[in-house]
């Protein structure tokens, strides 16, 4: 999992390359951590992201909670499969996606 990170004017910005999965889920949750308090904005990529599993949603869900106090988080590239399993358990719903 390849995690590629901007910030630019509070906006951070997080590439996501690969699968996040169980193993690389708390890799992808220690990069954004990392610049999370510096942020006031976050954009998640998911161009190159092949696969999410539960354990990434749950991130998805955790980064959604602390950025609904600021000003939020936007999900955008969401392939067709990751979209499906958005709109299989709701996230689709809840998350800001373009």
């Amino acid at each position: 999992m390849n995690v590629t990170k901007t910030l630019e004017n509070g906006i951070l910005t997080v590439l996501l390359d690969g699968k996040m999965d169980t193993g690389t889920t708390p890799q992808v949750a220690e990069e954004i951590e990392a610049d999370i308090d510096n942020a006031d904005k976050i954009v998640l990529d998911m161009k190159e992201l092949k696969y999410i599993s539960s354990a990434g949603l749950r991130l998805l869900l955790s980064l959604h909670k602390k950025m609904s106090a600021k000003g939020g988080m936007v999900v955008k590239n969401v392939n067709e499969t990751n979209m499906e399993i958005f709109d299989f358990t709701g996230f689709a719903d809840i998350l800001n996606i373009e």
